[in-house]
């Protein structure tokens, strides 16, 4: 299949960018790690992430925040800590930082200037009940891209 970005205006000499696409992470997940790690370098992005499947320092849940507890992690008032969700941002940082190496930007000035998160196809089955009946089993997969840029 062909995906374009959502990123607008992107400047092949100023900008980096990678994607994740169809991968079965929680896309409530995806959209409150990619709002907390905009902004950030790639390498700040990464220990964070690394300290969030360490289960370390919480994502604040900004949006999707109904029924979740709060947490002892300095700024976060509700939160989570979504492990799976955590690992595949932090191999699309690695992939976002082979592209800028590739292009030869400075990897110590690159920040994140954009983080989408869309959701992708639902996978829909059906699980087997008692009785002969079915169940629906959705699954919903998503797609993130990064955008980082040198300043």
């Amino acid at each position: 299949m062909h995906f374009s970005y959502a990123f607008q205006n992107y400047d092949k000499t100023r900008h980096v960018r990678a994607a994740l696409r169809e991968k079965t992470i929680s896309h409530k997940h995806a959209r409150e790690i990619a709002h907390k790690i905009k902004g950030m370098s790639i390498e700040s992005a990464r220990s964070y992430l690394q300290s969030v499947t360490n289960l370390e320092r919480a994502v604040p849940f900004k949006r999707y925040h109904n029924e979740i507890g709060h947490k002892s992690d300095t700024g976060v008032m509700s939160g989570r800590y979504p492990e799976k969700a955590a690992g595949e941002f932090i191999r699309l940082l690695d992939n976002l930082e082979s592209n800028a190496e590739y292009r030869g930007m400075d990897l110590d000035r690159l920040k994140i200037i954009n983080a989408t998160v869309h959701k992708g196809r639902k996978l829909e089955r059906f699980t087997p009940r008692a009785m002969g009946r079915a169940s629906p089993k959705v699954d919903i997969l998503t797609h993130v891209e990064l955008v980082a840029q040198e300043l």
